[in-house]
């Protein structure tokens, strides 16, 4: 009864702590509340609300995520091979339809190998520690993504990082760096928060210069950047130089889940010996696998996804811009239009799903505070008009807010 009574007390105790923190992060506008769409992921959704909006914050990059070509294969797979897997891929979880899957991600961006794992996060969580010691260097950039934060974290190489983009600060990590064994340079091909491009060809020649290793995380570039979609390794003609790419299946390709690291043989194969989310987490579903070699296969056969992409993004900066809203330099489907304040971007939002526009605030911890913003993705399944209608509503919400004049 004794203990009992403790287990109660020291509960009582932790909810009060819980309870203080949820509060504070409401009172600061950083509470994040969850919406509920009930229809599938397009340019329009449906919220419960009864709702019916045009969608700028899904990472739907090619419009596939309702695609009637991906919903097919999906369906004969899940015919042919079942709902799940069960199993880890050593024991009993690996199909053709995995197997097929990995040899057309190497095909896609050029490389020798592909490992697939549940999510990217698990790739980028996965990737270090089987690689490298205590005795190597990984050289991080200072806006990569949580994921790849998580995997550094959980390896013991010795750490530097450099300021976002910045060629003479990672060329000084470098320097610093020579007296570690193996050299690892890690970089976000797009950075999700901001939508720029890491300058992969400068990247590329300081690590040819101080002998490093590059790895690049293409989730918010491949399937958007290129000119075939390929991701920054394309723009920068880098296909089949970069050691290590991480990418995933959930966002341009198909937005289900899954994700895989694609690169040099001898680092897939010990990656499928070590590494710890591949080995402890079950397959992928054999019918997201059927999917995903349709999605590379329809990007194979065409460039008119990509070619739209390119076009609504760049007709939708260069009009937001010209309306007066701070943008940050991007290269990618991401424009995000900089408030600063965290309850100003949830009121900027909120007004705009008035109008019809359904966007989020973005604002400490996911970004940097006093950095706030709303991060409007654009799509290949918005039409011109759906782009104009959101330039309208953001304009006219904007006045409102004395954001812009």
């Amino acid at each position: 009864m004794h203990s009992l009574f403790n287990k109660t007390a020291m509960y009582s105790g932790f909810k009060d702590y819980l309870t203080g923190q949820l509060n504070e992060i409401q009172e600061a506008g950083l509470y994040k509340n969850e919406r509920i769409i009930v229809s599938p992921q397009g340019p329009f959704i449906m919220l419960d609300t009864g709702q019916e909006v045009l969608n700028f914050c899904a990472n739907n990059y090619l419009g596939l995520s309702n695609s009637g070509e991906l919903i097919r294969a999906a369906g004969e797979a899940l015919k042919s091979h079942g709902y799940g897997m069960s199993s880890v891929r050593f024991i009993c979880g690996t199909t053709d339809l995995h197997k097929e899957l990995e040899r057309k991600i190497a095909q896609f961006f050029s490389t020798e190998d592909t490992i697939l794992y549940a999510a990217c996060f698990d790739a980028n969580g996965g990737v270090f520690e089987p690689l490298l010691t205590s005795e190597d260097a990984i050289i991080s950039d200072a806006l990569n993504h949580a994921s790849i934060i998580d995997g550094v974290r959980l390896c013991k190489a010795k750490r530097y990082r450099y300021e976002n983009s910045d060629m003479e600060d990672l060329e000084t990590q470098l320097q610093l760096a020579q007296e570690q064994r193996f050299r690892l340079i890690v970089t976000d091909g797009v950075f999700s928060m901001d939508g720029n491009v890491a300058p992969m060809d400068e990247i590329y020649r300081l690590a040819q210069k101080y002998d490093a290793m590059v790895m690049v995380d293409e989730c918010h570039s491949a399937g958007v950047v290129g000119k075939s979609g390929r991701g920054v390794t394309e723009l920068f003609d880098l296909g089949g130089k970069i050691e290590i790419i991480t990418g995933t299946l959930g966002k341009a390709f198909g937005g289900a889940i899954g994700g895989f690291t694609t690169g040099k043989r001898e680092i897939i194969e010990m990656l499928r010996q070590r590494s710890r989310p591949y080995l402890f987490s079950n397959a992928i579903p054999p019918f997201v696998a059927a999917a995903g070699i349709r999605m590379i296969d329809m990007m194979t056969e065409t460039n008119v996804l990509q070619d739209k992409l390119h076009w609504n993004s760049e007709y939708f900066i260069s009009r937001m811009t010209g309306a007066g809203f701070d943008i940050k330099p991007t290269r990618s489907a991401i424009c995000a239009v900089m408030l600063y304040d965290a309850r100003l971007s949830q009121d900027f939002a909120a007004r705009l799903l008035k109008e019809g526009i359904y966007v989020i605030g973005f604002y400490y911890p996911v970004v940097p505070k006093d950095l706030a913003r709303i991060r409007v993705q654009i799509s290949a399944a918005h039409e011109k008009d759906h782009l104009d209608k959101a330039i309208d509503a953001f304009t006219k919400v904007g006045r409102e807010l004395g954001v812009i004049k």
